[in-house]
């Protein structure tokens, strides 16, 4: 699978203090993208919209930052991530049905 690249909205890259952010679809049993890449060192904003009304697209559990958010049906949510070490993190639904993948270089 391949990952999607996570953009830096600023264009000065020099600027540790500015979050990357990106856009996870919830819909028909899966996390559109499911594999996020993201640099190391930077906080991270996930926008979540869920578009699948199963009960189980209603929550995203993030283990390694002891994250759990509610997604309501089609209403965007932010989950802000600290900023990170290089690694595999991973994210997903409360019974694990739904799950995707953060890594971070």
């Amino acid at each position: 699978a391949t990952a999607v690249d996570v953009k830096n909205d600023s264009t000065d890259s020099t600027d540790s203090s500015k979050s990357n952010e990106v856009t996870v679809v919830v819909d028909a049993g899966i996390y559109q993208p499911a594999n996020l890449l993201s640099p190391q060192n930077k906080p991270l904003n996930i926008n979540f919209m869920r578009k699948d009304a199963s009960s189980c697209a209603a929550t995203v559990i993030f283990p390694d930052f002891d994250i759990s958010a509610d997604l309501p049906l089609n209403k965007l949510v932010q989950i802000p991530l600290p900023a990170m070490k290089k690694g595999e993190y991973v994210f997903h639904c409360q019974m694990k049905m739904y799950s995707g993948t953060l890594l971070v270089k």
